[in-house]
């Protein structure tokens, strides 16, 4: 992604290209509204403040909102994102915040709608919490009591509404609310503080939590961003919204081949790799390890065989290596039984160096430290094999399929 938006009082950098006309013509409105919201006798002093034109109160009086649309029906977008951002930093305002957002985001690969929609439908069978009430979560997130209501007139409010389908007589469902809330055509901060609190720990159970994370994280990589665990609070861990970090060329084609594999755990468990080696070699080169164990398992496994629960890597890529026929004894080209051999030096040595430098185990006062390099190396070893692995059994099971 080209930047990514920051929490709803940050200054991030906005293009100077103009944005879309229907997104500007929206941060007039809603800037016009937010001014509408004043006493008319404030309205002239607030926006001489934020650097509109000066009038008089009866003008003002006389119609609020033409008051503030007229200053600012031909002033420059630039002008009049400056003057919307001074006013929400002294009066809170969601519709003009989110305006101000929508700004920000015009210039950036935000993600799709339609990652927006499978994130949502998990919800569709499910409640939004297992820890609190489903409108106390809501109004954390959207001003639900001062929100238009969906089907009634202006004496009802969102809130409202949520009380009369979701708790006196529940005719909506979970997914339905959220679309109701906005959250499809909501600015993508919003969106990710949305999803930020749906995996909070106040929010949701520890087990509820995990799933979440995983299946999230499942939907968000293709628009490369996922939620990282940003914190650690009364033993609870707590997850933000971060761009994928920029790795080496394989990386991306190791992400999409694990991805289509296995999403939720072997995926999960390389972008961990790739989140870590940077600043924890140690547990790098411990999880690669454990992510080549993953793929030989869950292989093995569809394959229609088992192992010994406690086999080690060495002992589970033999097994795996008869099934995929590559044991170098399986091939008469000198060359494939280089390679071959090669890739079983790699195993190896990935749980050599787990034993040597892993967090796994104590170094104690004396044994060599990982360092980022190690890391490194220990991470694309781990993610050339696995690469190698899982498109090796989509070819021999086609062949099987094919006899």
């Amino acid at each position: 992604m080209k930047a990514m938006t920051k929490g709803r009082d940050s200054k991030c950098t906005i293009s100077t290209q103009s944005p879309p006309v229907d997104i500007v013509n929206g941060l007039r409105t809603a800037l016009a509204e937010a001014i509408s919201d004043f006493k008319a006798y404030d309205v002239p002093g607030v926006c001489s403040r934020i650097g509109l034109a000066a009038g008089s109160e009866q003008e003002a009086f006389a119609s609020k909102h033409k008051y503030a649309s007229k200053r600012l029906a031909h002033l420059p977008w630039m002008k009049v994102l400056d003057a919307a951002r001074d006013l929400v930093s002294s009066v809170a305002n969601f519709e003009l915040s989110e305006a101000i957002s929508k700004v920000a985001e015009a210039d950036i690969d935000t993600i799709s709608e339609i990652t927006r929609r499978r994130i949502i439908s998990l919800f569709d069978k499910r409640p939004l919490c297992t820890e609190i009430e489903e409108i106390d979560f809501l109004a954390r997130l959207w001003p639900i009591d001062k929100m238009p209501s969906v089907y009634d007139g202006p004496s009802r409010t969102f809130e409202d509404d949520i009380r009369q389908h979701t708790i006196a007589n529940p005719d909506w469902e979970t997914k339905q609310l959220l679309e109701f809330a906005g959250a499809l055509t909501c600015s993508q901060a919003q969106f990710f503080r949305f999803i930020t609190l749906v995996t909070d720990p106040l929010v949701q159970t520890a087990e509820t939590q995990a799933e979440l994370v995983a299946k999230i994280n499942g939907y968000l990589f293709h628009d490369s961003c996922k939620l990282m665990q940003v914190r650690i609070r009364s033993g609870c861990p707590f997850y933000e919204v971060r761009p994928l970090p920029k790795g080496a060329p394989g990386d991306e084609n190791t992400s999409k081949v694990l991805a289509a594999f296995d999403p939720h755990d072997v995926h999960v468990r390389w972008q961990t790799i790739m989140d870590s080696r940077h600043n924890d070699p140690g547990r790098t080169i411990t999880l690669a390890r454990t992510l080549l164990e993953d793929v030989c398992k869950w292989i093995i496994v569809e394959a229609g065989e088992t192992y010994e629960e406690t086999a080690d890597l060495p002992v589970l890529y033999k097994q795996l290596a008869k099934i995929l026929k590559l044991a170098p004894d399986d091939h008469t080209e000198s060359i494939f039984k280089q390679i071959l051999g090669g890739c079983q030096s790699v195993v190896q040595g990935l749980g050599s160096l787990r034993n040597k430098l892993g967090d796994a185990h104590s170094l104690g006062p004396v044994r060599a430290r990982p360092s980022p390099r190690h890391a490194e190396l220990a991470a694309n070893l781990s993610g050339a094999m696995a690469t190698f692995l899982v498109p090796t059994w989509d070819v021999r099971k086609q062949e099987s399929s094919a006899a």
